[in-house]
């Protein structure tokens, strides 16, 4: 299949017109389509996290990988449920690992969180939360903040250097295993003004560092997938990989759908874009982005920049489905279910290749060089 590659100017048209029409009448467009995503995924089983085994090894207990997608770490000492970490493989712009999705480490699963970094030739990692909030913990400190060594298990890890943006620090990370001569450097981003369950403070911080990212993702070789990692690793980290996969697409020239992306990633991991307001929020920085590019004068979404955060205040979070902050190893057996005249999908179904968004699309070899979106 060849497709005939879009224009910039024409992609921020078109997609401009699509926003307003889903803004209209108070939203509507955009609550209708988040309510269609809703079940998407619920069916699909995940078991392996809610063994007892593994609950402890659970940031938060509602929210577990699904067993068809869920990284595996090699078994250590023939040991039983070694191989678990609550991690998923999510798609991108090229395949259906690009990204690994995975919640903010804990003091019992750091040593699991560099192992997966190690077996998976992860160069990569994307952190959007700030360690805690308050006093909650929101994720482990799993790496020096200065420079320094500590040790995780097998794994050796220092930081060489420490960068800091506008709004994000960059560090590199040397990452060493135990008697093993070889080395791999590791670039960290971490974004830790993005609030948890919302989105940051406004469309053209989050866009500098998506960009920032994606640019680093095209320079190196792609030895293995990038880690993204947010306190549960669906919200933010959703919201996240969306913005980062469409960015990609759209330098092909390929017109960006971000419902079609949300429910591929929800095939992949629960609640990715966990809420209303981080589903309308990606669509504001993905115009603002495409609109950078351009000469054309920024469009605006009518009310929309004004009236997002006092609309969202209104919207209760109940779709969230997580646990509470103190609470998060309690009531395993209250997970939700869905409903017993949910139609059930198999693996088959899932990667039927006309439900994947990334294989209706051509690859970029089936572009004329230098046919990239302008």
């Amino acid at each position: 299949m060849r497709v005939q590659p879009v224009s910039r100017a024409q992609m921020l048209q078109e997609f401009h017109f699509r926003c307003q029409t889903l803004t209209a009448n108070d939203y509507r467009g955009f609550k209708q389509e988040f309510e269609e995503l809703e079940k998407v995924g619920k069916d699909l089983p995940s078991r392996a996290g809610d063994l007892p085994a593994n609950r402890e090894k659970n940031r938060y207990p509602y929210i577990l990988p699904y067993d068809h997608c869920r990284v595996r770490l090699s078994v250590q000492n023939s040991q039983p449920h070694t191989d678990y970490i609550n991690a998923n493989f999510v798609p991108g712009g090229g395949s259906e690992r690009d990204f690994i999705c995975t919640q903010g480490p804990l003091h019992n699963t750091t040593a699991d969180f560099w192992r997966m970094v190690w077996e998976q030739n992860v160069r990569i990692i994307v952190m959007v939360t700030a360690l805690r909030h308050k006093d909650i913990v929101l994720c482990d400190k799993y790496w020096p903040l200065e420079q320094g060594t500590v040790y995780h298990g097998l794994i050796q890890v220092t930081t060489v250097t420490r960068k800091q943006g506008p709004d994000y620090f960059i560090t590199t990370i040397n990452l060493r295993q135990r008697d093993c001569p070889t080395d791999r450097i590791i670039t960290h981003y971490y974004y830790p003004t993005w609030p948890d369950r919302g989105v940051p403070k406004d469309t053209s911080s989050l866009c500098a560092f998506t960009e920032h990212v994606r640019l680093k993702l095209e320079e190196i070789p792609r030895l293995g997938p990038a880690v993204v990692h947010c306190s549960a690793g669906v919200g933010r980290s959703g919201t996240f990989v969306t913005l980062l996969w469409l960015m990609q697409l759209c330098v092909r020239g390929i017109q960006p759908d971000i419902r079609a992306a949300v429910e591929d990633l929800r095939l992949h991991r629960m609640w990715m874009v966990q809420n209303l307001e981080q589903y309308i929020f990606v669509h504001h920085c993905l115009l603002h982005w495409l609109s950078k590019g351009t000469s054309a004068r920024r469009p605006q979404i009518q009310g929309a920049d004004s009236k997002i955060n006092q609309h969202m205040q209104e919207q209760p979070r109940s779709s969230s489905g997580r646990g509470s902050r103190t609470g998060r190893r309690r009531h395993h057996h209250q997970r939700q279910t869905p409903p017993s005249d949910q139609p059930q999908n198999t693996v088959q179904q899932i990667f039927h290749p006309g439900k994947l968004l990334r294989r209706l699309l051509p690859s970029s070899s089936l572009f004329n060089p230098g046919s990239h979106a302008s």
